[in-house]
């Protein structure tokens, strides 16, 4: 298994070449691309890291190349909990595929917020207001630009099941390559207060209904990281790990941040049985 990670929201977490040199994450998740859809141009929050609206964020361009040079994969994360992104139509899902390749992807644009780093791919945390159809639609044109090239797609759905927002996309088979499900903030499909039997009764859904990706066990990394959800390490890992594990489609564990990680030393705690 592996470790995955949303870095971006805390300018307080480091630069993202040392959080990859720290080898404690095989996945980076940037957050966010919160600004999308309706025929815009795609804006980035990298809230304290840079300042995308002055080009800012292009010194981040060596650090991504860095991260990649040793072996960790680095996915632009679109939404974010408070995003106002919404896509209106497929037309407009096609027009945000096309400005995805060309400004942060294999394409060519002369607006490339990141710099000449190519990513790895994308990840879709959409929270609020979505048609899932039109996320598909999305993915679908993403990979036919990209025809032979490779690019990653990932979403980050709420744990119950199906997801409000991207429920029909992420259960389209072949369509995504990891799902990151976030078991926290819903107690119905969490652990709460001791009991795991919630949460593993969820993860037997997920990964059963969606047997063509790799599933993630999404965690807050500290106790403040979520309003609840929070799975001590130590129970992470004498039980509820061991049992997930033998699940064919198990992918890693995902966590709710670098900064809060960085915080609690989970991944650190949890690395060995992963």
């Amino acid at each position: 298994g592996k470790i995955a990670a949303y870095w971006g929201q805390n300018g307080n977490e480091g630069p993202l070449d040392k959080v990859c040199a720290s080898d404690s994450y095989e996945i980076i998740l940037l957050s966010f691309l919160n600004e999308f859809g309706n025929f815009q141009r795609p804006m980035l929050n990298l809230a304290g890291h840079c300042d995308p609206y002055s080009h800012g964020c292009t010194v981040l361009s060596g650090q991504i190349k860095s991260c990649q040079s040793s072996g960790v994969k680095v996915l632009l994360s679109l939404g974010g909990g408070d995003s106002p992104g919404r896509l209106v139509s497929d037309a407009d899902a096609a027009d945000l595929a096309k400005r995805l390749w060309a400004s942060f992807l294999g394409g060519d644009s002369s607006d490339r917020p990141l710099g000449d780093a190519v990513l790895d791919g994308i990840d879709l945390d959409v929270e609020s207001g979505a048609t899932p159809e039109l996320y598909a639609g999305l993915v679908r044109h993403l990979r036919s630009i990209a025809g032979s090239s490779k690019v990653l797609v990932s979403a980050a759905p709420q744990c119950p099941f199906p997801d409000a927002n991207l429920g029909s996309a992420v259960q389209t088979p072949g369509l995504f390559d990891f799902i990151f499900v976030q078991f926290y903030n819903n107690p119905p499909c969490a652990y709460v207060d001791g009991d795991d039997g919630k949460l593993l009764d969820s993860w037997k859904q997920w990964t059963s209904s969606i047997p063509s990706a790799k599933i993630y066990l999404g965690l807050p990394a500290s106790p403040s990281a979520a309003g609840s959800g929070f799975l001590p390490a130590h129970v992470a890992t004498s039980s509820v790990l061991p049992e997930i594990k033998s699940s064919h489609n198990y992918g890693g564990v995902m966590l709710w941040s670098v900064f809060y990680d960085q915080q609690e030393s989970y991944s650190e705690s949890i690395q060995s049985s992963v």
